[in-house]
């Protein structure tokens, strides 16, 4: 499976580096995530502490260095107090046994990183900057949560070819006592560790989401081939929860907005029920909106096709999170017996969807930027893709889950970003801003104008992804921490260099796209070389860490005007 991931892309990656893609990727197997997602954890290289991916999350969503939390006194308030704040390691070997040695470093490591009283500049010392990065945004995001009294969680993946049924007695009382190191390491953490061989990666990789299931309900109306039926608090929580207990995040896949946590609403959703004299569930609840392709009536059980719950998210996360636990261990308790409302709409027409979806998600207070997603132009540029055999992931995962070539596969946010570097000369701002860039109106509509001929956004794609694989697969590797900060700045030294000077519009590549002319692969190891130079300059005259310079416009202008391609902005 391995092997036929990597020989799928374009480029190739080594074996091992895609093993700890691969790893990465399954050992977080619940949580959905993108490719970029998974790649945006892979630490690996050198000094990276016998870690190879780290990643952070609030409840099941990932945290970002831009996520609000970390900037947003607001955001923080409106967590749910006891939210879960994991960090989740990964190291992954292809090695064919479980060593003491690996848990004995994984051990020392965080030992280090996890004591907030330890200076960066001797983290520096000992480990890569990405890797000290991660672990800066998993404190960072703790001690604003403090006052939410989180509880923590951190697990450890160890990931081998060897049998995880085998594992040597030594080796698991090395498991264990990383496990009590972890739960030590704050009065609110408990720690995990679990080991993955090839049995484990073969049923998680193997497994693709299920979006066909069954729904049992009370009563019903039908109306043509769609219902309104009124659903068992028990039975939708079972819906809603795979074999684990865990949320089935990938029917909210459709969903305009994440999980709102302690908001007023969701306050009163928890306490009308926990309170048993409270009226019926559904007459005070607008209920939940699904979309299907299918919808079949057997016996009071709605079998149901492509399921995408596309309004009732805050409704069905507070259910689950106040429920749950209690369904598990008292399901007679008359709460379960209350019924929720439910719409079931059946259409295959991704139009008809999108304009469902747009509005019952008018009816409450949903920002205008969540629904972007369901925009026109969104559509126009899926199609486009599609007609040139590229996928424009306006649903997230929608084509990863279809098995289609990963290397072709576009988030939005990724196109933003390329859009944001190459085409409006940002690379600053695509580094800086990876999950909030489109939250600005005004930057919306001008990373997706009318004005943009489409062979730019596929352009855009191609030419993004053309660098990241040159820097990817160079003979002399580059650190994860250099990947991170520069392959936008790199991007847009590619596109400038194609036009002749800066520039921050998109029609200045309107030439490029339709000839599908791209920076040839010599050109660009010339422009990474003078871009290390510039930017270790840069960070040497203003005295700025690297990811400091990354993310600043001045680096930017410096950067062009050195060259010899002019500016566009002042210092």
């Amino acid at each position: 499976m391995v092997e036929e991931w990597r020989n799928s892309r374009t480029v190739p990656l080594s074996f091992d580096a895609a093993f700890e893609r691969f790893a990465c990727e399954h050992a977080l197997h619940g949580f959905g995530l993108s490719e970029e997602e998974v790649e945006a954890g892979v630490i690996g290289g050198s000094d990276d502490g016998g870690l190879d991916g780290v990643y952070v999350f609030l409840g099941n969503r990932l945290l970002h260095e831009d996520s609000d939390i970390l900037h947003d006194a607001s955001a923080v308030s409106n967590v749910e107090s006891g939210t879960q704040l994991t960090l989740w390691l990964v190291q992954a070997k292809t090695s064919s046994t479980f060593s003491e040695v690996a848990l004995d470093k994984v051990a020392s490591t965080c030992s280090t990183l996890l004591d907030l009283s330890a200076e960066e500049s001797t983290l520096k010392v000992l480990y890569a900057d990405d890797l000290i990065a991660r672990f800066r945004l998993f404190k960072d995001a703790l001690q604003r949560l403090l006052k939410r009294h989180p509880t923590v969680l951190i697990k450890f993946s160890y990931v081998t070819r060897g049998e995880a049924n085998e594992v040597h007695p030594k080796v698991q009382a090395k498991a264990k006592l990383l496990e009590a190191q972890f739960s030590n390491a704050f009065a609110v953490s408990t720690g995990e560790v679990e080991f993955l061989g090839p049995a484990e990666l073969w049923k998680r990789a193997s497994t693709l989401p299920s979006y066909t299931l069954e729904l049992p309900y009370m009563e019903s109306i039908t109306h043509g081939t769609s219902h309104v039926a009124l659903v068992a608090l028990g039975d939708y929580i079972d819906f809603l929860s795979d074999d684990s207990g865990t949320i089935k995040s990938h029917i909210f896949d459709w969903n305009v907005r994440d999980y709102q946590g302690n908001v007023e609403v969701n306050r009163e959703i928890t306490a009308s029920l926990l309170n048993p004299d409270a009226p019926e569930f559904w007459w005070l609840n607008n209920g939940i909106t699904i979309v299907c392709s299918q919808a079949t009536s057997i016996g009071k059980r709605l079998s149901l096709s492509d399921v995408q719950i596309v309004n009732g998210l805050q409704t069905s996360y507070t259910l689950h999170e106040t429920l749950r636990e209690r369904y598990s261990t008292e399901p007679s308790d008359d709460v379960f017996s209350r019924l929720v409302q439910v719409r079931i709409l059946v259409t295959a027409d991704q139009a008809a969807r999108d304009a469902v979806i747009r509005a019952t998600n008018r009816q409450t207070s949903v920002p205008v930027a969540s629904l972007r997603a369901t925009d026109d132009i969104q559509r126009q540029i899926e199609s486009y893709y599609l007609e040139h055999e590229w996928f424009y992931d306006r649903r997230k995962n929608f084509y990863r889950n279809q098995g289609k070539t990963t290397d072709r596969i576009v988030s939005i946010p990724l196109l933003a970003q390329s859009v944001m570097a190459m085409a409006l000369g940002r690379p600053d701002d695509a580094r800086a801003r990876p999950s909030s860039l489109l939250k600005s109106d005004a930057d919306y509509r001008r990373v997706f104008s009318e004005k943009t001929e489409l062979p730019v956004y596929l352009w855009l794609s191609q030419a993004q992804r053309q660098v990241d694989e040159f820097l990817q697969t160079r003979p002399e590797p580059i650190s994860r921490s250099q990947y991170t900060n520069l392959h936008f700045h790199l991007a847009m030294l590619g596109a400038t260099d194609l036009v002749g000077k800066v520039f921050n519009r998109p029609d200045f590549l309107n030439n490029s796209a339709r000839e599908k002319v791209f920076p040839l692969p010599a050109k660009l190891e010339s422009l990474w070389h003078s871009l290390l130079e510039q930017f270790d300059s840069f960070q040497k005259e203003r005295g700025w860490g690297p990811d400091k310079a990354a993310k600043s416009g001045e680096f930017v202008t410096y950067l062009t005007t050195n060259l010899g391609y002019g500016s566009l902005r002042q210092k």
